[in-house]
């Protein structure tokens, strides 16, 4: 950008010609840099590993060991949702806490089997078993976890991490809330012992029923799972209302609360051995035998028969490993003052899962349950994750004889425990009724749809949804008529060049009423959204609509054979509009207007050649507040810099036809070529120094460019564009467009009184 110093202190701003090449030539200098950072950025472990010390190591070793002890009973408890034998949660979870360190730009996070992503992998072996008996449900989840971890790897190595921000937070809220009332739901029959009579893979609806209908086949399972739930309900409320009375002993009442589940397994599996001892056959549903050890590593079964039949799923498999993830470490980032790098993230997600294939696990994901314990237990580093993988190795390798007793309602519980949190409650739902209707819309299609069909389907309508709605808010942007309002200044009234205006709608709650109009002929509009193809028609529509509501038709009224087929006016209603002014300008506010089109740039020029038809003489456009100088070139490019003046006429023209002119017809200058031709004569047609540029100070420009120039201090004057259709301020374009009609209507005067000479 280059800036000079006019007459009288002003400040005239130009911008350097944006180019492909100098862009081109840019990136290519600073590509060894970017390839670099690219790289080193893949591995952020070394960039803090040398300065990991005793402190941090004590730190890292307690919230370890604590959420170690949470994943061992979590683990086998959702890998029972998942259709899967016990020990590939542990698998699972060991994995994800053993690889995420390498990778990790958040500290908190804890990695693992979570209730969402394993009743995906649950209800996708459902759908593929029941097709496909041959195909064992250790295949499909291992398999499942290989290909989602490979796309996941690509999205992040490719940067295109940005595609999770097109789906909501009220969306994922929605599939995240709907997942955890199905599991719930799911989780009824093994903490009443019911689950010999009951599918718990049928949709949440025809659970709840059936659950109900075989109520009265309850067993002493249930004794375990409501002892089971109070038991860690009584505990949480317990110890936060001790810590509100004692505040300090807030971390020793942490740490035991932490500690329920695993003092509830052991003590349920011990009463569960008592009850067993001398019998052949359990009285309650327990676990039963869990091999130690890896028993499952090998190189993942990739054969087309798999591939095909988990292809469906897929996709939402790897949104729910996606925004799972990122969603929660983007929250503790926030919580705990330091960012994440989205795309290192889901490359860390991705790369465990490819790795977790071959260990026999399925995909995981941050769990965010424990990713809060871990984060309250005073985690340093990532390098937490390595002792909590270290406490479930001990359990495979060394407690799994123990796990036979364990009681499934124990386990139920801990689920039902677990995903009840991820329930959006109605506090939640109170306050986005109060931002957004149509997000409170989406969070409950994804919530009905989840409960009556699969979460798969959840997940599908909620992103589809939210992508509607977006794509209809771009399409149908807020527009907005402009008024002005004075406002209070140290300036004598009898220099109204010096009011100062704000700009508002007349429609306004609180400042419509101290609306005034613009001087006659001038218009001011804002549109709240940028230009681009699937809007520019419809803004244009508005904006001509909102001109031809407001002005009258230029010219001598047309007769009645000589109206337009599609004209609707009437001599009468045409009689009537004779008191309105004719358009001399039309200001738009382009604050808001971040991106410019092709088709935006084209349905602007569009606007200006049909309100020229309809003014019966060219209609100045002004652009005011252009944000960006991409779209300023634009406009340039178009010759809206430089339009016609009065007194000059100018003609519509396609700036990029979508079908070129046929050579056979009639020839016309391109849009830039006419107006470009118009500014050549702008000196010589006018004397107002508002259109001269020849008082810029050529050097004052150069030394800025070449950055020899002082610094410019402020305050400063409003700037001024160097071209005079362009401004800083409203009241500038307000001031320029009157000039100019002052200007238009002198030179019809003139006109009118040379032609009375000459009748003369």
């Amino acid at each position: 950008m280059t800036s000079s110093k006019g007459n009288e202190g002003e400040i005239i701003v130009d911008y350097d010609e944006l180019t492909f090449r100098k862009e081109v030539e840019q990136t290519t200098k600073n590509l060894p840099r970017y390839t670099k950072d690219y790289l080193v950025g893949l591995l952020p472990i070394f960039k803090w590993i040398h300065r990991y010390n005793v402190h941090w190591l004590v730190g890292d070793l307690i919230a370890g060991i604590t959420v170690g002890i949470v994943i061992v009973p979590q683990s086998m408890a959702y890998a029972k949702i998942a259709q899967l034998p016990p020990q590939y949660g542990l698998y699972t979870g060991f994995v994800g806490l053993c690889i995420y360190c390498l990778f990790a730009t958040s500290k908190d996070i804890s990695i693992g089997p979570t209730a969402v992503m394993s009743l995906l992998v649950g209800q996708t072996v459902t759908r593929i078993t029941a097709s496909n008996p041959d195909i064992t449900p250790e295949q499909i989840a291992v398999a499942f976890s290989l290909f989602t971890g490979a796309i996941a790897t690509f999205i992040g190595l490719v940067r295109l991490g940005i595609l999770v921000d097109f789906i909501p937070a009220p969306a994922i809220a929605g599939f995240m809330t709907g997942s955890a009332i199905t599991i719930s739901i799911g989780q009824w029959p093994a903490l009443f012992g019911l689950k010999s009579f009951i599918n718990t893979q049928d949709s949440a609806y025809l659970i709840f029923g059936h659950f109900f209908q075989n109520l009265p086949k309850t067993k002493l399972d249930v004794a375990f799972g409501l002892v089971g739930l109070v038991w860690l309900y009584g505990v949480r409320y317990l110890c936060q209302y001790l810590t509100k009375r004692f505040p300090k002993y807030s971390m020793p009442l942490f740490f035991f609360s932490i500690m329920r589940n695993g003092v509830l397994v052991i003590v349920g599996t011990a009463i569960a051995y008592a009850i067993n001892i001398g019998k052949t056959t359990s009285p309650i549903s327990i676990l039963k035998t869990v091999p130690s050890g890896f028993q499952a590593m090998a190189v993942p079964s990739t054969n087309v028969s798999i591939i095909s039949d988990i292809a469906s799923s897929l996709p939402s498999g790897v949104i729910i490993l996606i925004l799972e993830h990122v969603a929660i470490a983007k929250s503790f980032g926030r919580v705990n003052n330091y960012t994440i790098n989205p795309d290192q993230e889901i490359i860390a997600i991705g790369f465990t899962n490819i790795w977790g294939a071959f260990f026999g696990a399925y995909p995981s994901t941050g769990s965010f349950s424990r990713t809060a314990i871990k984060a309250r237990s005073g985690v340093r580093t990532p390098i937490a994750g390595v002792f909590s993988a270290a406490v479930v190795v001990l359990a495979l390798y060394v407690l799994t004889p123990a796990f036979y007793y364990i009681p499934d309602a124990i386990l139920a519980a801990v689920v039902i425990h677990a995903v009840v949190d991820l329930v959006s409650g109605p506090s939640y739902i109170k306050r986005l009724a109060a931002v957004s209707l149509w997000e409170l819309f989406v969070f409950f299609a994804a919530v009905i749809i989840t409960f009556f069909t699969t979460v798969e389907y959840g997940i599908y309508a909620s992103v589809g949804l939210s992508i509607l709605i977006l794509l209809f808010r771009i399409a149908r942007p807020r527009f907005w008529a402009l008024g002005r309002v004075p406002l209070i200044s140290d300036v004598p009234k009898t220099e109204p060049a010096h009011q100062r205006y704000l700009y508002v709608s007349p429609n306004h709650p609180s400042l419509g009423k101290l609306v005034e109009p613009l001087p006659r002929g001038i218009l001011m509009c804002r549109v709240e959204e940028s230009f681009t193809y699937p809007n520019s028609s419809y803004v244009v529509d508005r904006i001509v609509e909102y001109c031809k509501d407001q002005t009258r038709r230029g010219g001598p009224v047309p007769k009645k054979s000589e109206r337009a087929w599609n004209d609707a006016s009437t001599a009468a209603s045409d009689a009537d509009r004779q008191k309105l002014p004719i358009l001399h300008a039309l200001i738009l506010d382009f604050a808001s207007v971040n991106r410019l089109d092709s088709s935006g740039l084209q349905a602007v020029v569009d606007a200006q050649t049909a309100l020229n038809r309809h003014a019966g003489q060219h209609v100045e456009f002004h652009f005011v507040n252009i944000v960006h100088p991409a779209i300023r070139q634009s406009l340039i490019v178009a010759g809206f810099g430089t339009q016609p003046l009065p007194g000059q006429e100018q003609h519509g023209q396609e700036i990029l036809p979508v079908v070129p002119v046929s050579m056979d017809g009639p020839q016309q200058p391109t849009a830039s070529q006419s107006r470009a031709s118009s500014s050549n004569d702008i000196e010589s047609n006018l004397d107002d120094e508002k259109f001269q540029l020849d008082h810029i100070d050529h050097d004052f420009a150069n030394k800025t460019r070449n950055g020899s120039a002082s610094t410019l201090s402020l305050p400063i004057p409003v700037p001024k564009d160097v071209y005079p259709f362009f401004h800083w301020s409203g009241d500038e374009a307000v001031n320029a467009a009157t000039h100019s009609l002052s200007l238009r209507e002198t030179i019809e005067l003139h006109s009118i009184e040379v032609e009375q000479d000459e009748k003369h």
